[in-house]
């Protein structure tokens, strides 16, 4: 992870912009909350010492409080004036500590009739709260209960406030494709990024005293594979590619049909990671009467999440949607059931990792 290809540190509060900028949109219809990408990620990058907290690729369940918890009021990005907003650290806690079981007693000391598997923190007491908490909890209310699953990464920004906090400059952008790094031979553990980023996915290694996040598995891409997050996702909603790669599917995603919106963009980053919003079930009366006039996630909060444009995008999606019900083709539809994998997906990163 110690990137040689370190690029000069820009002017404060102007925009990094690579030669091309690698991006991910997520179709948020079609996650299943498997958390194979989190797996695939965790096994591959954070089996180190100090990293067993350390969730690069993480997938909450929304309405939730998300990880860490309550991510979302702690601040963090730019304001409308370009100035940093106030934020603070997330705790320990809050990011949620590595668990313990007791398998010993349970596989191995005789007692798996008579007690279970438990968990406890690091510190030996029974954990309050974990990545995954409220998982599948959701909001709403009976018969109108909902969720659905956001996976998150860093976002690779193009205005990163982890990289204007670092006092240190040991954060860069790669001017080949806008990945955000972070250079642990130069970082001494400051967290100021960690502060700085509104989307709270920095960790913090308390063994080696280095900040440590998603690297977008940039090894990887160099040798034409796709991120292990994406290559293994079993839903096929992780496109990969070129923003200005006019034939991509992240370009005519993003630019073309414009329905893969980023998240909380107005926290000022510019985020190159992108989502295409759920489309929601009606809500129903308590007779099951169907108001199709009411979504049951309420466009209201999806807004909050993804912005104004939400309904335009959630039309074309409907309008497209019944096109192809009807037998009428649609270069959308197409595009997002992805037919081909991986080609429809990652086109520009097909090497199967088994042949490095």
């Amino acid at each position: 992870m110690n990137e040689k290809n370190v690029i000069g540190r820009e002017l404060e509060g102007i925009l990094h912009k690579p030669k091309r900028q690698l991006a991910m949109v997520f179709d948020l219809n079609k996650c299943l909350g498997c958390h194979t990408c989190a797996i695939s990620c965790k096994r591959q990058w954070t089996r180190e010492e100090g990293m067993e907290q350390q969730w690069w690729a993480v997938v909450n369940t929304q309405p939730g409080l998300g990880t860490p918890k309550n991510w979302e009021s702690l601040g963090g990005g730019w304001d409308a004036k370009g100035e940093p907003r106030s934020s603070r650290i997330p705790t320990r806690d809050e990011f949620g500590d590595a668990w313990q079981f007791n398998k010993d007693e349970v596989f191995h000391g005789g007692k798996g009739k008579v007690t279970y598997l438990k968990p406890v923190t690091t510190q030996g007491e029974a954990p309050d709260w974990g990545p995954n908490w409220d998982e599948d909890e959701g909001g709403g209310e009976y018969p109108n209960s909902h969720f659905f699953y956001l996976p998150r990464i860093c976002n690779h920004c193009t205005h990163p406030a982890c990289l204007e906090a670092c006092p240190r400059g040991a954060i860069y952008k790669r001017a080949e494709d806008g990945i955000v790094l972070i250079n642990d031979k130069q970082c001494k553990g400051f967290r100021f990024c960690m502060e700085a980023c509104p989307y709270k996915r920095i960790y913090y290694n308390h063994v080696r005293d280095v900040g440590q996040k998603c690297i977008f598995c940039f090894p990887r891409v160099e040798k034409g594979v796709a991120p292990a997050c994406a290559r293994q996702c079993q839903g096929r909603l992780r496109f990969v590619g070129y923003l200005d790669d006019e034939n991509g599917p992240i370009h005519k995603l993003v630019h073309q049909w414009r329905v893969a919106l980023p998240l909380h963009q107005e926290h000022g980053t510019q985020p190159n990671v992108y989502y295409v919003p759920p489309l929601s079930p009606p809500s129903v009366d308590i007779n099951g009467r169907v108001d199709p006039s009411r979504p049951r996630i309420p466009t209201e909060y999806l807004e909050g999440l993804f912005g104004p444009r939400v309904r335009e995008v959630l039309t074309l999606l409907e309008a497209e949607k019944a096109k192809k019900n009807q037998g009428q083709p649609s270069e959308l539809m197409d595009l997002l059931i992805v037919y081909k994998w991986p080609n429809d997906i990652f086109p520009d990163f097909l090497r199967d990792p088994a042949e490095l």
